[in-house]
């Protein structure tokens, strides 16, 4: 198994999602309004659980899989978030990037760390091409995330996705390997 992967930096320590983490992922992760643009919001603990146990993979790197990491603060061991990593092609060189943190961490830069070391890790460690996000036009803050990380947008999909019983418009947001060193 694959799954011991650990990416620490300044302020925070990103690591494998685990079951004992289910309460602190439902207390965040539940909340309507602040996750409106989210594509899994748990109505029960149990929906957690199964999330971890069946949604997402156990290996990391494995094309065609979800996986999922916690951020975590260092200075107090404090759960904040999570970051999906989805493998998304067959040769394992795309990646497409999601993340969630808890509404009372956000705009403090954790979202921002947290994304850039996965980033750095994957396309230095794993020699990944492409790393996409997809994102609600709405959700502006997540837009100024990941514009703020050197990604540009390549596509704006209109009512292409089916999310919380309504059709959405689908923005995708890309950088390249080669533009990531550039910016970093």
């Amino acid at each position: 198994m694959n799954n011991n992967i650990e990416i620490i930096s300044d302020r925070i320590i990103l690591r494998p999602i685990r079951l004992e983490d289910a309460n602190l992922i439902f207390s965040y992760r539940s909340n309507l309004i602040i996750n409106q643009y989210q594509g899994w919001i748990p109505k029960t603990i149990d929906d957690v659980f199964y999330f971890i146990t069946n949604r997402v993979s156990h290996e990391f790197n494995v094309p065609g899989t979800w996986f999922q990491f916690v951020i975590i603060k260092k200075e107090n061991n404090e759960l904040i978030g999570d970051i999906g990593v989805h493998f998304s092609d067959p040769e394992g060189f795309q990646i497409e990037l999601g993340c969630t943190l808890s509404q009372f961490m956000q705009g403090k830069g954790y979202a921002t760390e947290a994304l850039n070391e996965i980033i750095n890790y994957l396309f230095s460690n794993l020699k990944k091409h492409r790393i996409t996000a997809s994102i609600d036009p709405r959700n502006e803050k997540s837009i100024q995330l990941f514009e703020r990380l050197g990604f540009r947008k390549e596509a704006h999909f209109i009512k292409s996705y089916y999310i919380n019983n309504e059709w959405v418009d689908d923005l995708v947001y890309a950088v390249l390997k080669e533009e990531w060193q550039t910016t970093d």
